[in-house]
């Protein structure tokens, strides 16, 4: 099952203080709005997302129909299509995507720790 390019969407207090320490490891501003308190960095292939007051724990992050630069993918699995496959294998969606439509939408399972896992489609 292809899940989309990864990342981790981390709940972070101060949005400012944590885009600092994540470029002296050589992160760079990928996207998003530090204005709106949040921001995609870059390090290679490594994406995380720093998010502020967003979301109370720690996120791990699919998105398909994008590769790891957030480019445009021509193939990809239709997240209402991952969904299905995700229930016939009796994993537990928290959050599903309304499959009677198209275009974005995202679902949430949980690992069996409780660690949330997003399927984010953002096309």
């Amino acid at each position: 099952m292809k899940l989309g390019a990864f990342s981790i969407s981390l709940n972070v207090k101060d949005i400012h203080q944590s885009k600092a320490f994540y470029e002296k490891l050589g992160f760079e501003t990928l996207g998003g709005d530090i204005k709106q308190n949040w921001l995609i960095m870059k390090n290679e292939q490594a994406v995380i997302g720093l998010f502020q007051g967003m979301f109370e724990k720690n996120i791990l992050t699919f998105n398909p129909g994008w590769d790891h630069n957030a480019e445009n993918l021509d193939v990809y699995k239709d997240v209402r299509e991952l969904q299905a496959e995700l229930k016939e294998k009796g994993i537990k969606l928290i959050q599903e995507a309304d499959e009677s439509t198209e275009g974005p939408a995202y679902i949430t399972v949980e690992d069996p720790d409780g660690n949330p896992i997003l399927i984010d489609q953002h096309r």
